[in-house]
């Protein structure tokens, strides 16, 4: 969304423009729903090679566990028409699933189709993570695990239980497959119809593959074949949390940690076969941000040591609490540091100085007008030979992309000595500069008057918490008129004549607005490092805890266990590690 061929209006984004720019000839207003699609034969390379793996891996994990209950239903003599009917029913729901969302997340405004790119996003890094995991550690085991299920399930309902377990191990893989797909299509931004056409294919391998080893056809290692796709897989991911973090910028959630930290365009252009792979299949863009680049390292670094920790260096339960407590001081000690070492940047400036001027006068003829005071409801200014003022709060809005509040008051000052008691409209237009007060003339109304005379005096300024942004005053005399042609009384504005009040010149007033926007971009940067970073590290310390209490607890019911059952500890953990070899081809049946 930040390439400049996809200029979006939106909350919390970088973009200037009131409209949506996708091409030169083609804008829409903000709110309208838009997709964003750009193909290339490059294309075929990433987004088809993604999409293609996440079929293939899906695929082929929902085809084993169709083969192994389809196999043991043939060996015990049970019709395979029940476990047909569910497999069919769990893939219509899936694929009425991912329609659902997609046109879900068509219809809606631009905005909240990041919003729900964000939740999509979210939800498939959760589903492909447990999925990743899950496999890793019992796909050596799968085949025997399914077949002590699939004898439980027939044994209490028969052949229509099995059919239910299939139809769930399929929906639970095809919604997966829904919403990581379609996450990837969304992380692209490229053709649908290609990433579909990738995901078929893989499927089709897939079940090409299934029943290749179901009639014995084929013998494939699976536990090389999930670790091996299960690492691309884990760079996909990774790469939908980056494009998650990318999504809520757009849709306003995450305005922090936006620095461009580089330019990968030069290296890995869109239209090479290295950039369609990089950005189409891993989800890496050209222009990667701060947030982004930490939320991938933090997710890819820690998966990537689970996904590879060897069985023979598994840390016992019963040390697990301890190695989580050195972890959580570990995280406490960083996000303390964070906190103290990183500086603040204040956006406050109590006691700002302005230069104001008088129109007409020379440059150099400047008023100081100095912020002294601030509180809930009311401010001070000090001005150059004048007394304080007070100005009272009027209202709070947003100018120049600044929180502002608005403060105002009008005081009565001295009359000139000067002024007539019984003017005519003559010395009126005159005192007035020339011009003739609202309401007279010389014919209805042409005096002399009785005149009461008052002068008043308003005071403006502008502040951001306790900087002051604008300020500006100006003198207004009135005179309330009786006889000379006028039937009662009339106040009329005698302000013309006089010397104009003072203001703050309006490139200064943008210069402290630019100082103001710098200061709150940096302090919402910094916020990132000494706020939100410890808060994570601080949720993580507290997920390991919880995490070794828990492995603690298991410990000692394991040994309590093992003590009623007469093992030894060590004796019962050399039996868990060891597994039986994977089964596939003829042999698996």
């Amino acid at each position: 969304m930040r390439e400049t061929d996809k200029k979006v209006r939106l909350p919390g984004a970088r973009n200037s423009d009131s409209r949506i720019a996708l091409n030169p000839v083609c804008t829409v207003t903000p709110g309208a729903s838009v997709r964003r699609v750009h193909t290339s034969s490059d294309d075929w390379n990433g987004v088809f090679l993604g999409t293609f793996l996440i079929g293939l891996r899906e695929g082929l994990e929902a085809t084993l566990i169709v083969g192994i209950i389809a196999a043991f239903l043939r060996k015990n003599g049970k019709p395979l028409r029940p476990l047909i009917v569910g497999v069919t029913a769990a893939v219509l729901l899936s694929i009425a699933v991912g329609v659902l969302l997609q046109t879900l997340s068509m219809n809606l405004p631009q905005a909240q189709q990041e919003a729900l790119e964000t939740v999509i996003g979210a939800i498939a890094v959760v589903f492909v993570t447990t999925m990743i995991l899950w496999m890793n550690h019992h796909a050596k085991s799968m085949k025997r695990d399914l077949e002590h299920d699939a004898s439980s399930a027939l044994n209490a309902g028969g052949a229509y239980a099995l059919a239910g377990m299939a139809f769930l191990a399929v929906v639970k893989e095809g919604f997966e497959t829904a919403v990581f797909l379609l996450a990837a299509i969304q992380a692209s931004q490229s053709s649908e119809a290609l990433a579909l056409v990738g995901a078929a294919a893989g499927i089709l391998v897939a079940v090409a593959i299934g029943f290749a080893i179901y009639v014995g056809g084929l013998r494939l290692n699976l536990r090389k074949f999930f670790r091996i796709t299960g690492i691309f897989l884990v760079f996909i991911a990774a790469g939908l949390v980056l494009n998650v973090f990318r999504t809520a910028h757009e849709a306003g959630w995450i305005v922090i940690g936006q620095q461009q930290i580089g330019d990968f365009s030069a290296w890995m252009p869109k239209t090479s076969v290295l950039g369609a792979v990089i950005t189409g299949m891993f989800g890496i863009p050209t222009d990667p941000r701060l947030i982004e680049v930490l939320a991938w390292l933090a997710y890819l670094l820690p998966v990537l040591v689970i996904y590879f920790w060897p069985d023979s260096h598994t840390v016992p339960l019963h040390r697990r609490l301890r190695l989580k407590m050195w972890l959580a001081g570990g995280a406490v000690v960083l996000a303390a540091a964070l906190f103290a070492l990183v500086p603040r940047v204040h956006t406050d400036a109590m006691g700002d100085t302005l230069q104001a001027q008088r129109p007409g006068t020379a440059p150099g003829a400047t008023i100081s007008v100095r912020l002294t005071e601030v509180s809930a409801d009311q401010i001070t200014l000090a001005v150059d030979g004048q007394d304080d003022v007070t100005l009272h709060h009027v209202s709070d809005g947003v100018v120049g992309g600044v929180q502002q509040s608005q403060w105002e008051t009008t005081v009565s000052s001295p009359t000139p000595s000067d002024l007539p008691t019984n003017p005519t409209v003559a010395d009126l237009q005159r005192r007035n500069g020339g011009r003739l007060p609202s309401g007279l003339n010389f014919e209805r109304t042409p005096g002399p008057f009785e005149a009461q005379w008052s002068q008043r005096q308003t005071y403006s300024a502008r502040t951001s918490g306790s900087t002051l942004i604008n300020a500006a005053q100006s003198t207004t005399l009135n005179a309330v008129l009786a006889g000379g042609g006028i039937s009662g009384t009339k106040t009329v504005s005698v302000s013309g004549g006089l010397g104009a009040g003072w203001v703050v010149p309006d490139d200064e007033v943008a210069a402290v607005t630019d100082r103001l926007v710098d200061a709150q971009q940096q302090a919402a940067e910094r916020a990132l490092w000494w706020g939100w970073l410890p808060g994570v590290l601080l949720c993580v310390a507290a997920g390991l805890l919880l995490s070794g209490a828990l492995d603690h607890r298991r410990a000692k019911d394991q040994i309590a266990e093992d003590a009623e059952a007469g093992v030894h500890p060590a004796r019962q953990a050399g039996a868990e590690g060891d597994h039986a070899p994977v089964e596939t081809g003829a042999a698996a049946k």
